[in-house]
């Protein structure tokens, strides 16, 4: 067996089919498809169903695929622990923060964090959207995540091969710039369906647009609103602020403006979305620095 057949079948998974996976992985789709087979022959089991048109993963395949991203992240794990501990590399440790997260909480909760300690932890932060930090988090390319969380809109890191501690309490509040020069919403939630509201969205990609999503299908909303715009959170805030639309955001991030009245309450407090800020790690051990990093932040 060989590793790269696991990787195979990881861009396989996120691809959704051959030919897509095939071209991330940068070869033709018969010599893709060869190395699935190989895969599946070592096994001795089938891994996908090609009785259909789309790729289904058999009930064998489903269990593998858990297996194969545990397998390649812990040996990712392991080659930087032991690069670490033989001196080959710096103690680095690797951070994944989404959008919103990298200005208004990460510096701050950064430098309180190395108060704790004298001893200087080399850290490489990565910005990114959810989807994509979810899969560098599978695939073992970092160590941590920091992100929001809400319980209706769970991520692929509450599974099993990971954990995580809640750093902080926030809030997602709708937003909108004032009427004129008065304290009322341009962009005010009503329940006037008949007449829906702009709407400044984040990414289909974006752990905020789940979460927000979540809270319009439990309420049945979802009809209220057009979406005039997306994009991630500093950008929505400043069209926001533009008068281009509503928008949920972190009162983490908009509470000065909400307090200047450059924004103002599009709707009362029950709209509001609580979130935690979490930070997520492997379950298994990691290099020594990591292993410090996630001791701190749990002090």
């Amino acid at each position: 067996m060989e590793l790269a057949w696991l990787e195979d079948f990881g861009a396989l998974i996120h691809a959704g089919n051959f030919s897509r996976a095939a071209a991330a992985r940068c070869v033709t789709q018969p010599a893709f498809s060869r190395r699935i087979r190989a895969l599946e022959e070592w096994l001795g089991a089938e891994l996908v169903d090609r009785s259909t048109h789309q790729m289904v993963l058999t009930s064998a395949g489903k269990r593998f695929a858990s297996i194969a991203e545990t397998v390649l992240r812990d040996i990712e794990h392991g080659r930087r622990e032991v690069q670490e501990i033989a001196g080959t590399s710096a103690s680095m440790v690797k951070i994944l923060v989404t959008h919103a997260l990298t200005l208004s909480f990460f510096p701050q909760w950064l430098a309180a964090l190395q108060t704790k300690t004298d001893t200087e932890i080399p850290i490489q932060l990565t910005a990114d959207n959810m989807g994509t930090s979810e899969q560098m988090m599978l695939s073992g390319k970092a160590q941590f995540c920091l992100c929001y969380f809400h319980p209706d809109a769970p991520s692929v890191l509450d599974g099993a091969g990971f954990q995580s501690i809640s750093l902080r309490s926030d809030a997602l509040v709708p937003v909108s710039a004032p009427r004129g020069t008065g304290r009322a919403p341009l962009h005010a939630l009503t329940d006037d369906a008949t007449h829906p509201v702009n709407m400044l969205a984040y990414g289909a990609e974006s752990g905020m647009d789940r979460i927000v999503s979540a809270m319009l299908d439990a309420t049945a909303t979802r009809g209220r609103f057009t979406t005039v715009f997306t994009s991630h959170t500093l950008i929505l805030a400043r069209m926001a602020k533009d008068a281009k639309g509503l928008a949920w955001l972190p009162l983490s991030i908009v509470a000065d403006d909400l307090q200047q009245g450059a924004l103002v309450r599009a709707g009362d407090a029950h709209w509001d979305i609580p979130v935690d800020v979490r930070l997520y790690r492997p379950r298994g051990r990691q290099s020594p620095s990591a292993e410090i990093f996630w001791s701190l932040a749990k002090a």
